[in-house]
């Protein structure tokens, strides 16, 4: 399936990008984020495990156990604080 990434903050930093369309067959999103971490760098750093990386799917905050779908938005970004 077709899906658009997104990417914020330190990650888009990390990556040089800020989007992409990316052909997947990742069911979910802890899925996809392996898939992009086997990429290697700078996707591996940028998105390894351990690292809080926050994900939305359609622009709604979701757990990676959230199943992915032909034409999905996909934004991963850093946890954001504020002061």
């Amino acid at each position: 399936m077709k899906i658009q990434l997104r990417y914020f903050a330190a990650i888009r930093e990390a990556l040089g990008s800020e989007a992409e369309t990316l052909e997947t067959s990742a069911a979910t999103l802890a899925a996809l984020r392996d898939e992009l971490i086997a990429r290697g760098d700078p996707y591996a750093a940028a998105l390894a495990r351990g690292k809080a990386v926050r994900a939305a799917l359609d622009q709604v905050m979701r757990d990676e156990s959230a199943a992915l779908h032909e034409g999905a938005e996909v934004a991963f970004f850093p946890p954001v604080t504020g002061g």
